[in-house]
């Protein structure tokens, strides 16, 4: 269990970069789905490119074949868990501060139990109470940026984050049923690739990049900077490649619903992980009474819920 919680966490730091750079992409006038897209298709190219520079040719054969085998099923769980999530949570970046969309992030911790009940898994509630702490932070920090922004911020600020909290744990039970053979018609090939950890994550940017392509086609957003060329670049390698190569073997390793729900809840640690990268790079103000308590709340329900979860074992 502790080995689960500390590759969760490290997987938090690396995915904080993207709270913060994303912010940053805003402030400087990049649009939102650049922003999103360019992650994935350097993604794509770098997971690519480490598979066949690690003797892993044969393996990235496989995920193009696997792929080609079931395209509705990858190109669904792609798009839920990598394109419909990242998409809703940049262009809550272009209203709200990058620690704001951290924090409102958490109640995917509350997603996920019903999305494990969704799938028929039997959710411990002993952790209800804690998750209720965490939701109360995240009210907090709501009613804060609510005081500072208008009503239209504050609502396309927070209201895609919600929705892209349910995305994100539903694409990625849809590939951990997949793995655990609960997904029945997937061919032998996919076996070899959900073994692999970077395997895992390139079947799933693959099974994005049409949801990219017909946003970019449907929007026509303008050219993207340099700048944000070099800052997408970056969320690619931190949070792209390794923050979600780590999360994903955490939770590959994962073998109950009480240690996937203990992984999914500590990226919490994203919260403050952002607010400390945006004070220190982008100039951003500590937040206020109601903010810092939120923070603090979300933060002891973390602790309480991963502290219930490993003594239950």
């Amino acid at each position: 269990m502790t080995r689960l919680i500390l590759l969760g966490t490290c997987s938090a730091l690396f995915f904080s970069s993207t709270f913060v750079l994303n912010r940053a992409m805003s402030l400087q006038g990049g649009h939102w789905i650049w922003t999103a897209s360019l992650r994935y298709f350097y993604m794509f190219f770098m997971l690519g490119l480490w598979l066949a520079l690690t003797g892993k040719s044969r393996l990235l054969k496989d995920v193009f074949t696997a792929f080609r085998s079931n395209w509705c099923f990858w190109t669904v769980a792609g798009s839920t868990g990598f394109g419909v999530f990242y998409a809703l949570l940049t262009f809550s970046s272009s209203f709200a501060p990058g620690w704001v969309v951290a924090t409102t992030w958490q109640s995917t911790i509350l997603a996920t139990p019903l999305v494990l009940l969704l799938f028929g898994k039997r959710v411990p509630m002993r952790g209800v109470f804690y998750t209720l702490l965490i939701f109360i932070g995240i009210v907090l920090v709501t009613l804060e940026q609510a005081a500072a922004a208008s009503l239209r911020e504050t609502v396309l600020g927070i209201l895609p984050v919600l929705v892209a909290a349910f995305a994100y744990p539903l694409g990625n039970q849809l590939i951990w049923e997949a793995r655990h053979g609960k997904i029945v018609r997937l061919p032998e090939a996919s076996t070899a690739v959900l073994d692999d950890s970077a395997a895992r994550v390139l079947i799933m940017v693959l099974g994005s990049l049409p949801l990219w392509a017909v946003l970019i086609l449907f929007v026509h957003p303008p050219a993207p900077s340099a700048g944000q060329l070099v800052n997408t670049a970056m969320v690619a390698v931190f949070s792209g490649v390794l923050a979600t190569t780590l999360f994903y073997k955490a939770r590959h390793l994962a073998k109950t619903p009480f240690e996937l729900s203990a992984v999914d809840a500590t990226q919490s640690m994203e919260v403050v992980f952002s607010l400390l990268g945006e004070i220190a790079f982008l100039g951003g103000a500590w937040p206020g009474a109601a903010g810092g308590i939120g923070i603090v709340l979300s933060l002891l329900g973390l602790v309480l819920y991963v502290r219930s979860q490993t003594l239950a074992q």
